[in-house]
């Protein structure tokens, strides 16, 4: 199927042609006509299916058709609700984007920023609101928005929401729209929560389901190093500097450790920023825009912040912490390989750490290829054994050496590097 099929108006059509759409993808081929029609629908597609187009451009056709004269007073007809900042502003440029060629006006509006500017522009009317779930209800109160002409609801990246506690104002958002709402809900997975969510507040919603969760991208290579805790960060910028990656994402757990990978890097003379909830909104869009225009080699974010990165050709995903929720990384390496593109993620695993990559293994089906012989191998760092304590003999190299326990450097080196070809578990 093509864009072109679909029977979209011609100035939407014009403006995906521009960007270079010719045929959907699958959740965007499956979703469009259900949201076209106004059935309610529930969407599980992952991180980097185009998700966004699914419903944005169904959406901008049905709003064309009721505002699309420049001169039909602006009422909020469509919402977006979504979890962070970073997405949000990625949901309103798609919508600027596929509706250049109309007459519809959105706004984005989210917390951590003076109000001014979006109260404003709400007085003077718009017709498709994405905002984040705290602002929204607080503008609400203060009765510069309403719902009274609301044709559209839709709740993206609901599981996310879940995860950070925004279900029960999701709910207070639902309950203030009209009853005879279309209402789209589009989830990477479904919880029992969220389905649960459907059931009460969906009317006889379409169900559609594109590449599973513990699917990872196809052209996406991945890579696990087994190292010490306190020696990621050598690692870090043995990589980048001596396997010359350039335009690399690096996820780390905290946002205390966020600030320390930053700088350990800027300390060796690599630049770096890094985006994290605890950072304004200014510095996340000022460190974000100059990762995206190559101006920075290096970002490094948590897994909240990170959710509205969107870049086409990123090359390169580390997971400086591995996740300790296993479709965290599907996420996560779901940032490179996108739009047919190669890529390739690279997994730090320290002692600690072997849970995790072994529920990760589990759920996409797959082991990750162990790389060895680099220079930071486990058991050479703060997991070594001390003098006189005796070593884990089922992680780390066996000790051949009469009963002393004392080696070269060197020989243990060799050892730990044989070692590391073998699983953990």
């Amino acid at each position: 199927m093509k864009f072109d099929e679909l029977n979209l108006i011609r100035n939407i059509q014009q403006a995906l042609t521009e960007e270079g759409y010719e045929n959907p993808t699958p959740i965007q081929e499956q979703a469009i006509p259900i949201i076209m029609e106004g059935t309610d629908l529930v969407g599980c597609a992952q991180t980097g299916t185009g998700k966004t187009a699914a419903f944005a451009v169904p959406i901008l056709h049905n709003l064309h058709r009721i505002v699309g004269s420049a001169t039909k007073v602006k009422y909020i007809r469509a919402l977006i609700v979504t979890p962070t900042r970073e997405l949000a502003l990625q949901i309103g440029e798609s919508f600027d984007t596929y509706g250049k060629y109309t007459n519809i006006r959105q706004l984005t509006i989210f917390g951590g920023v003076n109000q001014v500017s979006q109260t404003d522009q709400l007085r003077k009317g718009v017709d498709i609101l994405i905002a984040t779930p705290g602002r929204l209800l607080d503008l609400h109160k203060q009765g510069f928005i309403k719902f009274d002409h609301l044709h559209t609801l839709v709740l993206d990246e609901a599981d996310q929401m879940l995860d950070m506690g925004f279900i029960n104002d999701v709910k207070k958002i639902i309950k203030l729209t009209p009853d005879n709402r279309q209402t789209l809900l589009f989830s990477a997975t479904m919880p029992v929560a969220i389905r649960e969510l459907a059931d009460t507040f969906l009317t006889k919603p379409k169900y559609v389901s594109v590449a599973p969760i513990s699917s990872t991208a196809e052209k996406v290579k991945q890579q696990v190093y087994f190292v010490d805790k306190g020696d990621k960060r050598k690692l870090l910028y043995h990589l980048i500097r001596n396997e010359n990656l350039d335009n690399v994402l690096v996820f780390t757990r905290t946002k205390h450790g966020a600030d320390n990978v930053v700088k350990a890097l800027k300390k060796n003379g690599v630049e770096s920023g890094a985006i994290h909830g605890d950072k304004s909104q200014n510095s996340r869009v000022r460190v974000l825009d100059a990762f995206k225009n190559k101006e920075i080699p290096v970002l490094v974010a948590t897994d909240i912040a990170a959710r509205g990165i969107d870049i086409e050709s990123l090359p390169y995903v580390i997971n400086f912490d591995l996740p300790n929720i296993p479709e965290t990384y599907v996420h996560r390496i779901g940032r490179t390989g996108r739009a047919g593109n190669s890529g390739l993620a690279i997994s730090f695993c320290a002692k600690d750490e072997q849970p995790y990559l072994k529920d990760i293994e589990k759920l996409i089906r797959m082991p990750i290829k162990v790389i060895d012989g680099h220079p930071y191998p486990y058991g050479m760092g703060e997991d070594a054994p001390k003098e006189g304590q005796k070593p884990d003999l089922r992680n780390k190299p066996k000790n051949n050496n009469g009963g002393s326990g004392q080696k070269s450097n060197n020989s243990r080196k060799s050892e730990a590097s044989k070692q590391n070809k073998k699983r953990w578990y």
